[in-house]
Formats: structure tokens, sequence, C-alpha cells
């Protein structure tokens, strides 16, 4: 997908400057991929010490505090989450009606990753919560061990 935008963005470019034929499809093209990247991405491929997040306190706090925070997190990560899928799905599934302005691209089928992304997180976020609750208490993050996921 990263590829595919990239050539996409190239493309737009050289129409734009080089044949002064500035061409829409390809911006909109872009934004879909783009979209899909970051949702999908966060969904399969983001592990969860990877996640930016403020953890001042966290990093400070014992075994237990990090346990009760992190399930305090979850949870009320799992409930916005919950309460907000029905909501989401009938807008996706709402959106059939409206098309992209250049390709004619389904919106629902553009915003359907979301949904993906929805349960992929709670799906994760139970399992985190599980393993936290009742197996060892998460880790302390280690900033010498931190990086950019490579």
């Amino acid at each position: 997908m990263m590829a595919l935008m990239f050539a996409v963005f190239i493309l737009q470019i050289a129409f734009r400057y080089l044949l002064n034929l500035p061409i829409g499809w390809t911006n909109e093209l872009s934004v879909m991929l783009w979209i899909w990247l970051v949702l999908w991405g966060a969904a399969f491929v983001t592990r969860e010490e990877e996640e930016i997040r403020f953890d001042l306190f966290y990093a400070s706090a014992g075994p237990r505090g990090r346990r009760i925070m992190f399930l305090a997190a979850a949870t009320a990560l799992i409930a916005l989450y919950t309460i907000s899928f029905r909501a989401v799905f009938d807008y996706v599934t709402f959106m059939r009606v409206e098309r992209t302005a250049y390709l004619k691209f389904r919106f629902d089928w553009l915003f359907s990753i979301y949904l993906v992304f929805v349960v992929a997180t709670l799906v994760r976020y139970l399992w985190l919560s599980w393993r936290a609750a009742f197996g060892p208490a998460p880790k302390r993050p280690d900033p010498t061990e931190m990086g950019s996921g490579t």
C-alpha cells in the first residue's frame, strides 16, 4: 500500500508540474490508501509496546499499580469501542449510498476498514486484559529497549 501510494503521489506531481495537467483521482487514491494503511497497521501490525503513550506514571508504578492502570485503561477502551460500535456500523453501512468524486468508489467499502480495526482492537484488549488480570503484571517500560519498531 505504501509503495502504491508513493507511486500515485509521484504520478500526481508529474502530471501537475511537468505536464500542467492536474488529475484528481491520484489524490483520492492516496487518501484511500492512507486510511487503509494506518488502520490496518494499527489493527494487525503494531505491537502493544510500540504504541505511543504518556507513561510517566505507569513506568514509575510497581507491578500492582501497572496492572490496575492497564486494566482501567483497557476497560475504558473496550467500553467506548463497544458502545460506539453500533453507531459506527450504522454509519458505515449508510455510506453505501455515497461514492468518491473521481473513482466512484463506495464509501462503505472505504470506511469498512474502521470496523475491522475496532473488532481487532477489541479482541486484542480483551486478550491483554485477561493476561493482565490473571497473568503476570504488565512489564515496566524500559526506555533503553524502546525503538522505532524495526
